[in-house]
């Protein structure tokens, strides 16, 4: 029994004693899921439910007396071993061995499906992450975005949603000035701008300009300069694509900031502020009542001499997001635009919706590097920051993903360069990767013994207490894909695979699946091929979230 199929019989439970007229309960009032958890003391049962704390008042009698109307019903229920209420109407429930562990063939026949929404969600989710400027390589910061962002968007797909990966591409400001002229005086042999960009790939990226645009320096300066500006971004942008595919990270669409601009998308979304009757003029220029949606002070969308200020293309970024079909826009955002969010969710009520619905901000805090216990801390390549290039050199890609995501972003992070190298048990990866590795192996050596699935599956032999710990991890996969997808914290996959790898390897440690020599294949060894070979799977589906490799050797 699924904890899926037990919240169905809770619900069943329910929506019978009320038909019954045992609770007096609205029918509208039966929730459409009633949700089941592990207790945290094994010896409480298999799995917990509040819910009868949560009618006891709308069914007007106390919580205890719901409870034991849902006793009485569960107890019935095929596969249900015991019923126990505990504390103020706490509902404990144990299965028996066979039902607990019919969980591994539901597992091996769904494959890939396990862990996964049933059916869409309907929702559709545009999530921007890394848009870093095209001013230069991936920095770190940028690279746990990508890692997050990549995993946060496979964790919402297998949650339901419908999910666009989306990069926003600054070509518009100052910051392409400083790089334009940084290139330029590059190419001249002179000294970068004070305000410029630094790096031996300033110099990589002018002398493909100039590869590209023979003769570019017999123009004149300012035609250089525009030329400069315009392959140079294009150049630097096309390695910034590169350097994320081959992180495993692929947008749907790359945004030009330039085309708010061009296309008169700040004009529109100006106009329909205007006509909501959020804006006023003062001072010669046009203003957006934020202050009145939560932001400290109002904010000038058009300057005084009518050009627009840096938050028109925000109004118009997200508005065209909207208007795009997104129900919820995610935006992920560097610790030093912490004081950015406060604006943001002001524009996003002035134009009517909800803010931290229709619009969340995700703020990541600070990454940094450690070798031989020194942090890391330059790049010749970017001259004054560590990059994706670099820790993809010095770990890998599935290494460097994994640990960006099992932290939550919400906290800075170390990451232990030699740590990460070691193939032992303490390296989170490894720990999770061998684990795969090993069932892949079991799996092998079962074929090699003559033990086979197909030949048999009997869940009620699944009684080693290894057997039963491994099943309740398994058990709490999709639960644990929701909720990560829920609350927008992916990490919470690559902990509990890394819980996961710990029960299989204690299950692999005490119950054999292939016999010893001289000792018959039996149907003890069949089914705990089908255990092994769930968890296999699990590990597997658990890996694809967070974009990282499956092993079948280390």
């Amino acid at each position: 029994m699924t904890p899926a199929e037990l919240s169905a019989a809770l619900r069943d439970a329910l929506t019978t004693a009320v038909t019954a007229g045992e609770l007096s309960l609205d029918p509208a009032d039966v929730p459409a899921e009633v949700r089941v958890e592990r207790p945290k003391n094994r010896d409480h049962g298999d799995w917990a439910t509040n819910v009868a704390l949560q009618l006891a008042k709308k069914a007007g009698t106390a919580p205890r007396e719901v409870a034991a109307v849902l006793q009485r019903r569960l107890l019935q229920v095929g596969g249900v071993q015991a019923v126990d209420i505990a504390g103020p109407g706490f509902l404990n429930i144990t299965l028996e061995a066979a039902a607990a562990g019919d969980l591994a063939r539901v597992v091996v026949e769904a494959g890939p499906a396990f862990g996964r929404a049933a059916a869409p969600s309907g929702e559709k989710v545009n999530l921007e992450f890394v848009s870093a400027n095209p001013t230069g390589p991936i920095h770190l910061g940028g690279t746990r975005w990508a890692a997050v962002g990549d995993s946060l968007a496979r964790v919402l797909q297998a949650a339901g949603a419908q999910v666009t990966r989306e990069y926003y591409f600054n070509d518009h400001g100052a910051q392409i000035d400083r790089f334009a002229r940084s290139l330029l005086a590059r190419a001249h042999g002179e000294p970068a701008p004070e305000d410029g960009y630094g790096g031996d790939y300033i110099g990589d990226i002018a002398d493909a300009v100039l590869a590209r645009v023979p003769g570019l320096l017999d123009l004149p300066r300012e035609q250089q300069q525009e030329t400069f500006r315009r392959e140079g971004v294009d150049l630097m942008f096309t390695e910034i694509k590169q350097s994320l595919a081959e992180f495993g990270v692929e947008f749907d669409v790359y945004f030009h900031e330039d085309s708010l601009h061009s296309t008169g998308a700040v004009d529109r979304a100006v106009q329909r502020l205007r006509d909501l009757g959020r804006m006023y003029e003062a001072d010669g220029a046009t203003w957006l009542r934020t202050s009145d949606f939560g932001d400290d002070k109002d904010r000038v969308v058009l300057k005084s001499d009518g050009n627009p200020a840096y938050i028109s293309g925000d109004l118009a970024y997200y508005l065209d997001k909207r208007d795009r079909g997104f129900d919820r826009c995610v935006i992920m955002l560097g610790a030093d635009h912490h004081g950015y969010v406060g604006r943001m969710m002001a524009m996003c009520a002035a134009f009517g919706d909800e803010p931290g619905v229709n619009l969340e901000i995700l703020i990541g805090q600070m990454v940094n590097l450690v070798r031989d216990g020194v942090p890391v801390r330059m790049s010749k390549r970017a001259g004054t920051v560590v990059t994706m290039e670099d820790l993809v050199g010095a770990v890998g890609v599935d290494a460097a993903r994994y640990s960006l995501v099992r932290s939550s972003v919400d906290s800075s992070i170390d990451i232990d360069l030699d740590l990460l190298t070691k193939r032992t048990n303490d390296n989170p990866v490894f720990y999770v990767q061998y684990a795969h590795a090993r069932t892949a192996n079991v799996g092998v050596n079962a074929a090699t013994a003559g033990v086979r699935r197909e030949d048999a599956f009997d869940p009620s032999l699944l009684t080693d207490e290894t057997e039963s710990l491994l099943l309740a991890a398994l058990a709490e996969f999709p639960e644990v894909v929701r909720r990560a997808g829920e609350l927008r914290e992916p990490h919470r996959v690559a902990r509990y695979l890394e819980e996961l790898a710990g029960r299989f390897h204690k299950f692999y440690d005490a119950c054999r699946v292939t016999p010893r020599a001289g000792e018959d294949v039996t149907d003890v060894h069949r089914t705990r091929l089908w255990l092994n070979d769930a968890t296999r799977q699990v590990l597997a589906n658990g890996l694809a979230l967070l974009g990282v490799s499956a092993p079948e050797r280390m």
